[in-house]
């Protein structure tokens, strides 16, 4: 299917050699109510999806005794560090298979699909019996409910990213792409909140026993509201202007559609360039990330001797700062463009992790704190423009697609396994600065990708005609735009 104007496509470009004058039909003026429903009901589903996250990675050193009670501390570590990188295995074939679902019949379906299965998975994890109970298969459905986890998880961010993109007008797609990762991280402060309350209030006991359940019980009702809320809001309109287009002109977009008409191997084939560029940028951001939220947890227990609950008190507040001026960055790359502000991100990753970590071997409260903030800080430029500069690699009609493969896979590759290739590096090297190191050099791949990415601030998604705020908007930007290419 083919966007009308969609300048993306060797058909649609040869069926317009000569430019033409934007009219008023040809601009998106936005539908802020929609808008703003819109933007509600795809954060809920990123707040449900990384409040998992969170509950799992702050839930690791009560969880192991639970599955592998007779193993020793540090194969269970591994167990269930192991167990969250496995869920990124299912992730790209959730990102493939819904992805090409998202294309084919639309955002909101998959989306409402996505959040219901992982509603369901995480509050079953809650249900599951332990080691006493049925043994070995314990750990193995774990694993099991994780994967599916992974797999639902695959089409979320890449669908709510796709789905906030287009429906955003174009001067502000930073800013209001960027509450999907605000969404994200509270969900993720949410969830390591709860497991906190429950390590002081019930005690490390009870928490082995019966407490580490509840916080995973909880997604249950969570997921039944934010399910309520997707199902609340409607398609985005340059998804819907391609179906329109594909009824009144079905044999242009069917040849425009190819690629999407031959499934993911039509997709990789025909855009496998940006699928590279958006893998890179995505892992670079994404090692940081969960070395930030799913690591840190486990690294300031371990190896820093902080006990479970203030390995998980201290990143709390860090998170919810760092949430907070994740939609300051991506209104900075309305105004200066995604690349400097992602420049940014690489730049003081590069320059901080070593400050960073050393001042977190300190031992102390207020050097932890500080080493955590020097961590967040390269995340919060980075997180917040992923999610305006990504879906701007791909046009309309392939955008669900290409997100859903070259997130997920790179988040697979590099995201998911940072907690686990860290605390592998550690015990094999014996050198507790190994994640700055770590990360030092993915961001270094990052700011090479940075370089070739086109700027996309302030201008058309591919594939789209303008999107505006308001009528006088769409009126000044046809008085003041000769021709539209």
């Amino acid at each position: 299917m083919t966007l009308k104007g969609d300048v993306t496509t060797e058909q649609s470009s040869k069926s317009r050699q000569a430019s033409r004058r934007l009219t008023a039909s040809d601009i998106n003026v936005v539908d802020q109510r929609m808008l703003k429903k819109a933007l509600g009901g795809t954060v809920v589903g990123n707040t449900m999806e990384w409040y998992d996250v969170g509950v799992f990675g702050y839930l690791i050193t009560t969880m192991g005794p639970v599955f592998l009670p007779e193993a020793d501390r540090s194969v269970q570590t591994l167990f269930l560090l192991g167990t969250f990188a496995a869920t990124f295995i299912a992730r790209p074939i959730g990102g493939v298979v819904f992805g090409w679902l998202g294309d084919k019949v639309g955002r909101q379906k998959v989306l409402a699909a996505t959040l219901m299965l992982m509603a369901a998975s995480t509050f079953a994890v809650g249900l599951l019996p332990g080691y006493a109970q049925i043994g070995v298969w314990a750990a193995a459905l774990l694993v099991l409910l994780k994967l599916v986890q992974g797999f639902s998880t695959g089409g979320e961010y890449a669908g709510a990213t796709t789905f906030v993109c287009e429906y955003a007008p174009d001067k502000r797609r930073g800013f209001f792409a960027s509450f999907l990762d605000m969404g994200s991280y509270i969900g993720f402060a949410l969830g390591a909140a709860t497991v906190s309350v429950l390590q002081v209030t019930l005690g490390e006991a009870a928490m082995e026993d019966w407490g580490w359940r509840l916080p995973f019980l909880v997604a249950g009702p969570l997921g039944l509201i934010a399910i309520y809320f997707r199902n609340k809001i409607e398609e985005s309109p340059q998804f819907q202007a391609a179906l329109d287009a594909q009824e009144s002109a079905a044999v242009e977009a069917a040849a425009g559609d190819a690629a999407v008409a031959k499934g993911p191997v039509g997709i990789i084939a025909r855009y496998w360039r940006p699928i590279v560029l958006a893998m890179i940028l995505a892992g670079a951001a994404n090692t940081v990330g969960y070395a930030l939220t799913s690591y840190m947890p486990t690294y300031l227990t371990e190896s820093k001797g902080y006990d479970p609950v203030h390995g998980t008190l201290l990143t709390i507040p860090v998170l919810v700062v760092m949430s907070l001026c994740i939609p300051l960055t991506g209104k900075l790359s309305d105004r200066i463009g995604r690349r400097p502000v992602l420049w940014i991100g690489a730049g003081s990753t590069v320059l901080f992790a070593i400050p960073a970590f050393t001042l977190i071997g300190i031992g102390e409260i207020w050097s932890t704190l500080a080493g955590l903030s020097l961590v967040a800080f390269p995340v919060t430029f980075y997180v917040a423009n992923l999610a305006s500069a990504l879906p701007a690699l791909f046009p309309t009609s392939s955008r669900y697609s290409g997100m859903g493969i070259a997130y997920n896979f790179s988040v697979a590759i590099f995201g998911g396994t940072t907690p686990f290739l860290i605390q592998g590096l550690i015990q094999a090297t014996g050198d507790d600065m190994a994640p700055a190191y770590y990360l030092m050099g993915t961001s270094v791949i990052g700011a090479i990708a940075i370089y070739f990415l086109r700027e996309s601030a302030r201008r058309p998604l591919p594939g789209s005609m303008p999107s505006v705020d308001t009528e006088e908007e769409a009126q000044e930007l046809i008085a003041s735009q000769h021709t539209w290419r």
